[in-house]
């Protein structure tokens, strides 16, 4: 692989037309552009899901993600190669916050945007930090047992609503049950890179098998396409601006340390990837997806985070050319311009959410179980043990604690108490 000048800002991006394609190389430019779709396509199917899941406008979310991508881009000078969609993290928290119902517009949700930028905040001064005094220091606080507890909190914290979401009529189950079939079958048996996009493949089928027995057989409330007539190709997006809520921003701003543990896994896995030291861009990459988050909650977007879906894509083609993300990001932005796409994924039936979301709230869970197995933690030891133990519990069972006029949810009170407990029981062993 080849390697850029040290003294330019950003890379020089060489041509390269076979074998691996490094962050610093490019591919000609009919390839970028059509493997830049393709991240659009692995990024679409979670972007789209956690957006209508707070009750957000999809179009808004996709638009910022796209422009959190550029933001991320050019803060680690085109280094990292990273896409930048709505990150899950925030679903539980933002509800909490808006008291929103799960269905619809979230009539909140200002007061969600404000919690956003707080979390974007956090996100930019732990940023700095790393950029001042490196990264050592966030393994300390937040070691393994810490972030795979926080991780699996917010996956358990929000199983009650996927749940409820399937269970409004006996057909809404069953189309839930076969839409979360169809996303283990299309990830564990589809060919190719279909394997990588099992949301989107699965959602897609739940959504034409809901569309059979409603619209064609008449067994339920059929998708009303009218929407999707009536709107318009080109079209300025509906922007919200935030309201300041203290209660909402100490209710969202801890999701910054899962953030943080996020895009730090996601750094080191494209570092192992590519062979290339990205450590010193981490601080920076913070910064940026920080930087992307506030500018997302000011203007009615989802809070953002580095994607597994794309790095996953990137593993398959071994082309980690980071000119792809931009071909990405752009198309995301267009997207964002077109009610009529919004309209289109505003039709995307209850109960095929509902499915998708069991699916995406397990795979959270279980992301944390794995976060524990790969970094070996000892459950032996009580000091882990209860850290976890107590976490799991808090979060699960939503425990708020209430300070004054500020009232803090489940997720925060889950967080801060695995890094409150860890370090209090850090005197008692090793």
């Amino acid at each position: 692989m080849t390697r850029d000048s040290p003294t330019s800002y950003f890379p020089r991006w060489t041509l390269r037309t076979e074998g691996i394609i490094a962050p610093d190389e490019r591919l000609p430019t009919g390839q970028t552009l059509a493997l830049g779709l393709q991240h659009v396509v692995a990024m679409f199917g979670a972007t789209v899901l956690a957006p209508l899941l707070m009750g957000f406008d999809p179009n808004v979310a996709i638009l910022f993600s796209g422009v959190g991508t550029l933001i991320f881009f050019v803060l680690v000078g085109g280094r990292v190669p990273s896409y930048l969609g709505s990150s899950f993290a925030f679903i539980a928290v933002v509800i909490a916050a808006t008291g929103y119902s799960g269905t619809g517009a979230n009539a909140n949700l200002s007061v969600a945007l404000g919690g956003i930028v707080a979390a974007g905040v956090v996100y930019v001064i732990v940023g700095i930090i790393v950029v001042a005094i490196g990264y050592r220091w966030i393994d300390r606080l937040m070691p393994p047992v810490v972030t795979g507890s926080v991780v699996a909190v917010i996956g358990l914290n929000l199983a009650p609503i996927a749940v409820k979401g399937i269970s409004a009529t006996p057909l809404d189950t069953w189309i839930g049950v076969a839409t979360i079939v169809a996303v283990g079958l299309i990830a564990v048996r589809a060919p190719g890179l279909a394997q990588r996009l099992p949301v989107l493949l699965g959602g897609l089928a739940g959504y034409l098998l809901y569309a059979l027995f409603t619209n064609g057989l008449g067994l339920g409330k059929p998708i009303d396409f009218a929407g999707v007539a009536a709107a318009a190709w080109i079209g300025w997006p509906h922007l919200t601006a935030p309201s300041w809520s203290g209660q909402a921003m100490a209710l969202i701003a801890p999701v910054a340390v899962v953030l943080v543990a996020e895009n730090l896994g996601h750094v080191k896995a494209v570092s192992a990837m590519t062979g290339r030291n990205l450590d010193p861009y981490l601080g920076r990459a913070f910064i940026g997806d920080g930087i992307a988050t506030m500018v997302a909650g000011m203007g009615g977007g989802t809070g953002v985070t580095t994607y597994a879906e794309n790095i996953g894509v990137m593993a398959v083609t071994k082309i980690y050319s980071t000119l792809l993300f931009v071909v990405a990001a752009c198309v995301a932005i267009i997207l964002g311009f077109s009610p009529k796409f919004g309209a289109l994924i505003m039709t995307i039936p209850g109960p095929v959410l509902g499915g998708l979301s069991i699916v995406v709230f397990g795979l959270i869970t279980a992301t944390g179980g794995r976060i524990w197995v790969q970094n070996r933690v000892d459950f032996s030891r009580a000091r882990n043990l209860v850290t976890a133990a107590v976490t799991l519990t808090i979060g699960a069972g939503d425990l708020a604690l209430r300070l004054g006029g500020f009232t803090l949810g489940g997720i925060g009170t889950a967080t801060f108490g695995a890094i409150l407990l860890y370090q209090l029981f850090r005197d008692g062993e090793a």
